[in-house]
């Protein structure tokens, strides 16, 4: 039997390039600059992949194995929490698509393979749309955004 997973799928649209693009998901030093983590890896096919903080603690949060690699339009990778990596089971799968869409640039990141109602399927629901917007706001101002706010209290 097979196990029940879901998806979250998150479009937006950037004025930029796909390559700029590409090197903001791939490139630490400017991950760290809208994300607040760095994602590390040589981002060959097979390849390992790990997603720091950006602090002076340096933990290793997530970690995965890049599937897919065709610079600057797909980039595909397994995704899991450091504390399970060794549970093929808990881990998921992101696909970055970049194409360009007339002046500007349309990025898809679809997050799948992940268990309905988990702790990581909620997390990446509040987390791919702040992520996503504030590299919108990197790459269109030079500024991206906290992400690690929180709501004010009504």
């Amino acid at each position: 039997m097979t196990r029940e997973t879901t998806s979250f799928i998150y479009v937006t649209y950037i004025l930029s390039t796909p390559e700029k693009v590409f090197e903001a998901i791939t490139k630490p030093e400017v991950a760290r600059r809208y994300w607040g983590h760095e994602n590390v890896s040589d981002w060959k096919a097979g390849s390992t992949w790990k997603h720091i903080r950006a602090n002076d603690e340096r933990t290793v949060e997530l970690v995965g194995k890049v599937m897919e690699v065709s610079p600057p339009s797909r980039l595909v990778i397994t995704w899991a929490n450091a504390s399970q990596a060794a549970d093929p089971a808990s881990h998921s799968r992101v696909t970055f698509e970049i194409e360009t869409y007339e002046n500007m640039v349309r990025l898809t990141v679809t997050h799948d393979e992940l268990e309905p109602g988990s702790g990581m399927d909620k997390g990446i629901r509040r987390g791919w749309p702040v992520v996503l917007s504030s590299l919108k706001s990197f790459l269109e101002t030079g500024r991206g955004l906290d992400v690690f706010a929180k709501p004010k209290a009504a």
